[in-house]
């Protein structure tokens, strides 16, 4: 019984820690305020690509926030391939501090990058 109890628990832990290793971008929730979840490394190279590329924030009456629809007047610019394959079909916003993922079809705002 003990035998079988170790196996089985052997078995849990390899399947959840490989379930684990293949997620890289998880969407939560339903409809236009689902919420993207970013892995850390692919959270670093947003940061970078900010940095290196010199984006500058663009300004706007009303504060861009995640739930919120991003103004018509504000252009939405391609998510980087480099970004990771999950986020390319979002457009984003540079607004603040923050990268701004935007569904382009509701132009509402999915997630912040800090």
């Amino acid at each position: 019984m003990k035998k079988f109890m170790l196996m089985s628990a052997a078995a849990l832990l390899v399947s959840t820690s490989a379930m684990a290793q293949s997620t890289v971008v998880t969407t939560t929730g339903a409809g236009h305020g689902a919420a993207v979840q970013i892995e850390p490394e692919y959270r670093t190279r947003i940061r970078s690509y900010v940095t290196e590329q010199k984006i500058r924030p663009i300004e706007t009456r009303e504060k861009i926030v995640v739930g919120s629809p991003v103004p018509r007047d504000v252009e939405l610019v391609a998510v980087p391939s480099d970004w990771g394959p999950s986020l390319t079909k979002y457009r984003y916003v540079y607004s603040g501090s923050r990268v701004m993922l935007v569904d382009p079809e509701t132009r509402m705002v999915v997630q912040a990058v800090d």
